[in-house]
C-alpha cells in the first residue's frame, strides 16, 4: 500500500515541474544555480510526491501545462510563476517582477503558447527524468 505524503508546513515555496521537459529541466537548473539562499524545493509533476501536492491543493487537471508554485497555502501557475521566482530570489532577478503589470490574460497567453510548443522547440527525455547533481538532491521531493 502506497503512502500518503503529506506535505504541510514546508518553509520553503515547492516548484513542480513537467520532469520529461528540456525547456523545464533547464529552467530548474538555472534557478538551483541562482538560488544561493536555496528558497526553493522541486518535485517533478509526473512524481508521486508531485501527483500528491497537486492533489492535496486541488488541481487534478490531467492536461495541466504549467510549472506551479505551492507557497504556504498560495498556489501560482502559468506567468505567475516565473514573476514569483524572480520576486523570490531577490536582487537584479527581482526587477523581472515588473512584468506583473502586464493584463494576466496576456502573460497567460505567452505562457501557453510557449507550454505548447516546448517540446517541439527544445525536446523532451524520451526515456526518463533528469536527475539533480548530488549537491541539489536534498532540495528535491
Amino acid at each position: 500500500m502506497e503512502k500518503n505524503i503529506a506535505i504541510v508546513n514546508v518553509d520553503h515555496p515547492i516548484l513542480l515541474f513537467d520532469g520529461v521537459c528540456n525547456l523545464c529541466n533547464g529552467t530548474v537548473q538555472w534557478i538551483l544555480e541562482r538560488d544561493a539562499a536555496a528558497r526553493f524545493r522541486f518535485a517533478s509533476l509526473q512524481s508521486t510526491v508531485g501527483q500528491q501536492l497537486l492533489a492535496q491543493h486541488g488541481l487534478t487537471d490531467p492536461n495541466l501545462d504549467s510549472i506551479v508554485m505551492i507557497a504556504g497555502e498560495r498556489i501560482y501557475t502559468h506567468s505567475d510563476v516565473p514573476l514569483e521566482i524572480a520576486k523570490q530570489l531577490g536582487g537584479f532577478w527581482q526587477m523581472g517582477y515588473v512584468f506583473k503589470i502586464v493584463p494576466r490574460f496576456v502573460r497567460d497567453a505567452v505562457y501557453r503558447f510557449i507550454a505548447k510548443n516546448r517540446y517541439r522547440w527544445f525536446g523532451k527525455q524520451e526515456e526518463s527524468c533528469w536527475l539533480p547533481q548530488p549537491k541539489w538532491k536534498a532540495r528535491f521531493l
